[in-house]
């Protein structure tokens, strides 16, 4: 009995620490102004969010139709303001002010640490130029290799499933930039259908949906609550399965540097961090598992979404496929070569195909911030310091003033000519600014190779469809019941 009042006077004190919070985002005058869905005392609008991943989704796309340029809402106990236009996605980004995350990604901590993504301050600053090297021209180049290797043994998976009427690519597609990620910046290389791989991407997934509900349901916004439910321990096992995989994949390479030291290998960003802490002791061993476990994440399941959603595209589209095979005639004529960095770079029109890919199909739909001091947006009003600010990159991408016919797939939308004076914040896929993404070029280079080595060996041919999937909300771009696509072999 005794037990149970304790628990109830912490949730009473909880509760009354969450009013104490609504009302002091309710009480400023400048955050009343800005218009948005009428909320509830308490618990303000998280009723309209108790729903399920796809409704969620869709919601967020009628709010930003609904109130463009900017609207709020309360997420229970925290006024969050949405903004959708490019000139005050400027303001935010491109400031040194604005660099803090918001609280949205202290749901990522205990998995991710306070690495790269979730870090702030000199922290992140020194992070940030701790880690920068690892993307030098001269290691992407050694990457490349990696890239084609793994690639090659995908191509062979993809052989054996041209006699199937259609293939969920992203299974495929997930396990291999899993093994790309992870040697290239772990340097250990994964057998294929290894059950701890297959492990680890089951875990990833899985705990993006436990990630969404934490954010979504307002009990388990209180912690005590929160340690109760099914979902807490769940999530808790999952994480411990990740931070083994990582803790495995550091132990792994610290013996392969040991036994290494003087012989040449490929560069990995692991290495880079392991000499970092031999020779400054510029970082932990926690602060190696942070940055670990921050790319594993970071650089699998967003190249994961942007390769099986531009790969659906192509399908649906066999005028711009033909386009790109036909760049990739003109590079490797009859060769059965594999790319080189330089391929890659003259890789120019499945370039402006990738960038309308990821304009219509964001991996990372949506980022946040903090605002660091009062601002005012070009719409006139005021944004106080100590405010959430969340950043849809899928309405700023969906924007008719800034693509015309939005839902429409065009890759010559990124042609140099018709780029030209487009607002340099319309189209942001790697966010901008100081806090952009790190591995972009790393991103694009293996994007490049896996989807322009699919071309140069199967024709696509659509079996989802842009109206057929089904997205949902995610900490990454998920389509409901994977992606489709039927694989002829090229002769």
């Amino acid at each position: 009995m005794i037990t149970f009042a304790v628990i109830a006077i912490i949730i009473i004190l909880s509760c009354i620490l969450c009013t104490t919070r609504i009302f002091s985002g309710i009480k400023d005058d400048r955050l009343r102004s800005i218009p948005g869905p009428t909320g509830y005392p308490f618990i303000g609008n998280i009723l309209q969010f108790i729903t399920t991943p796809d409704n969620i989704w869709n919601r967020f796309r009628d709010l930003a139709k609904e109130y463009y340029p900017i609207y709020k809402y309360y997420h229970m106990s925290i006024p969050v303001v949405n903004i959708l236009c490019p000139e005050d996605i400027k303001i935010v980004l491109s400031s040194s002010t604005h660099i803090t995350k918001s609280e949205i990604y202290h749901v990522l901590e205990p998995w991710l640490g306070t690495g790269l993504l979730t870090s702030t301050g000199q922290k992140w600053q020194h992070r940030r130029k701790l880690l920068t090297p690892t993307f030098h021209f001269n290691i992407l180049q050694q990457f490349v290799l990696t890239f084609n290797e793994h690639t090659q043994v995908l191509i062979k998976q993809l052989k054996d499933e041209c006699s199937k009427p259609s293939t969920n690519v992203i299974p495929l597609i997930a396990e291999t930039t899993l093994r790309s990620i992870c040697e290239t910046a772990m340097g250990i290389r994964l057998e294929t259908n290894n059950d701890f791989s297959q492990e680890y991407m089951k875990s990833v997934y899985r705990l993006g949906e436990l990630i969404v509900q934490i954010l979504v349901y307002p009990l388990y916004q209180i912690s005590v609550i929160l340690i109760f439910t099914s979902t807490y321990w769940e999530h808790q096992k999952l994480i411990k399965i990740l931070h083994k995989f990582s803790t495995n994949v550091i132990k792994k390479r610290k013996e392969n540097f040991k036994e290494n030291t003087d012989k040449k290998r490929r560069m990995a960003l692991l290495d880079l961090l392991i000499t970092a802490q031999k020779s400054a002791k510029s970082i932990s061993d926690q602060g190696i598992r942070e940055e670990v476990d921050t790319f594993m994440f970071e650089g699998h399941d967003t190249t994961t979404a942007c390769i099986s959603f531009t790969l659906m595209l192509l399908a649906c589209h066999a005028n711009v496929q033909n386009k790109v095979v036909d760049e990739l005639k003109i590079i490797f004529a009859d060769s059965k070569r594999m790319p080189t960095f330089n391929d890659l770079q003259n890789m120019h029109y499945l370039e402006q195909v990738l960038k309308e890919s990821l304009r219509i199909y964001p991996s990372v739909p949506f980022i946040s911030r903090v605002a660091e001091e009062d601002f005012q947006t070009s719409s006139n009003y005021t944004i106080p310091k100590g405010t959430i600010l969340q950043i849809h990159i899928y309405d700023l991408h969906h924007n008719k003033e800034f693509f015309s016919n939005p839902e429409e797939f065009d890759p010559e939308r990124f042609s140099a000519e018709n780029s030209k004076g487009r607002h340099p914040f319309a189209h942001i896929p790697f966010s901008a600014g100081p806090r952009n993404c790190i591995g972009q070029r790393f991103a694009f280079l293996e994007v490049k190779t896996i989807i322009s080595s699919i071309l140069r060996n199967f024709e696509l041919l659509p079996i989802d469809t842009p109206s057929s999937v089904q997205i949902i909300s995610h900490l990454v771009l998920k389509s409901k019941r994977g992606i489709n696509i039927k694989f002829l072999e090229r002769k």
